[in-house]
């Protein structure tokens, strides 16, 4: 790579705030210990034991090179992604254990930024986190979120806009298959009856 390149790179790599990343992993410093947050959708069927584990996985796999380790687990299982934090079984407890200084990590990692912020979410739960000294690591940012990065405050942006888009997208499937299956039957007396 020649130092032109070298150059673009590391431009790149300020305006998404990832060398701070990149220097503390190199110094041997590490990120230390974090909780991890997932959650998984029931309305699609999915498996939560397999979403738990896949999202735990690649959360680890995120941490590890750069010196950390999850430490404690915070997984909501069929709580839709439009209800805040607050409301969230298992959100509620992460942002609760926030306050006692004795929690035992010090951010909070997430593997798939669009299962847990809807909307506006993220606007409102990051100061939660930062008040309480607790950093927020998502792998599609690359690194920890950083407030005075505006890339990052757009990206999160996006992302609570897409997680919007993604869930009214499966609500829109869910009722047209709905419908599709009351238009191929009618019920006669408790009874199914195929109209084909």
């Amino acid at each position: 790579m020649s130092d032109g390149d070298s150059g673009q790179w590391q431009t790149l790599d300020d305006l998404l705030g990832l060398e701070a990343i990149a220097d503390a992993a190199v110094a041997g410093a590490g990120i230390g210990k974090l909780a991890f947050y997932g959650r998984c959708s029931t309305e699609e069927n999915q498996d939560p034991r397999t979403s738990h584990a896949w999202q735990l996985g690649e959360a680890q796999r995120f941490v590890e090179p750069l010196g950390g380790g999850i430490v404690a687990e915070f997984f909501d299982i069929g709580e839709s992604r439009s209800l805040p934090w607050e409301r969230r079984t298992q959100a509620s407890l992460a942002l609760a254990a926030l306050k006692d200084p004795r929690r035992g990590w010090d951010g909070l990692v997430v593997r798939e930024a669009t299962r847990c912020w809807f909307g506006n979410q993220f606007s409102l739960t990051w100061p939660k986190f930062d008040r309480f000294g607790a950093s927020l690591w998502i792998p599609s940012l690359g690194g920890r979120f950083d407030p005075e990065n505006t890339v990052h405050d757009m990206a999160m942006t996006i992302t609570g806009g897409l997680s919007k888009s993604e869930r009214q997208h499966v609500q829109r499937r869910t009722r047209a298959a709905m419908a599709a299956q009351v238009m191929g039957s009618v019920r006669v007396g408790g009874r199914r009856t195929d109209m084909s």
